[in-house]
């Protein structure tokens, strides 16, 4: 009898265990609006991995959860488009990072309007949403402070239809590396070198 009350309580503790690891490293969530389409699409629901930027910051062409910078009671879920340091320009329709075409296979059309070279301060990223032209983003409201980032899109899990790998991208090949000059501004095309 006490044997099994013992294993009852241990398997209990351990179960509690798990489930308390769980709710510290990974979250769901719901895209509620259509700000991120085609790459995900309103009633989805993603597990968000909260613990993957202790260990490298946020990359560009990952999908993050954040607190809306204007209003930390609102979650918002975005791409990260620009990295502490770079010089985001938006002109004839296409992203320019650090003054070259960021080709962007997500996005379906050109993004509308224009937007006059920013950079992005340190500990600070530059987020849009898949759905250029109807998404809240960056561009109209600033950069997205490292604080308020909750973790990186993981999994989708609903609707079975839509289960798999988030929509995350990597860039790592593309030639994005800042170098700034010796006034602090960022380097021209011929001074910058692939990363």
């Amino acid at each position: 009898m006490r044997g099994a009350i013992r294993e009852g309580l241990s398997t209990f503790l351990l179960a509690l265990l798990i489930f308390a690891l769980l709710q510290v490293t990974l979250e769901t969530r719901e895209v509620q609006l259509s700000s991120m389409k085609p790459s995900l699409l309103e009633g989805q629901y993603l597990v968000i991995n909260k613990v993957v930027y202790y260990f490298h910051p946020p990359r560009r062409g990952e999908v993050i959860v954040f607190h809306y910078p204007k209003n930390p009671g609102l979650v918002y879920i975005k791409r990260v488009i620009g990295l502490p340091g770079d010089a985001i320009e938006i002109k004839e329709g296409k992203v320019h990072i650090n003054g070259i075409y960021y080709d962007e296979p997500y996005v379906s059309g050109d993004t509308a309007g224009a937007l006059a070279m920013q950079i992005v301060s340190p500990k600070h990223y530059f987020v849009m949403g898949d759905n250029r032209n109807s998404s809240s983003d960056s561009r109209h409201w600033g950069t997205v402070p490292r604080p308020e980032i909750i973790g990186k899109a993981w999994l989708c899990y609903w609707p079975p239809s839509e289960w798999g790998l988030a929509p995350n991208y990597s860039f790592d090949s593309q030639p994005f590396q800042v170098h700034l000059n010796s006034v602090g501004g960022a380097a021209s095309n011929s001074e910058m070198s692939a990363s």
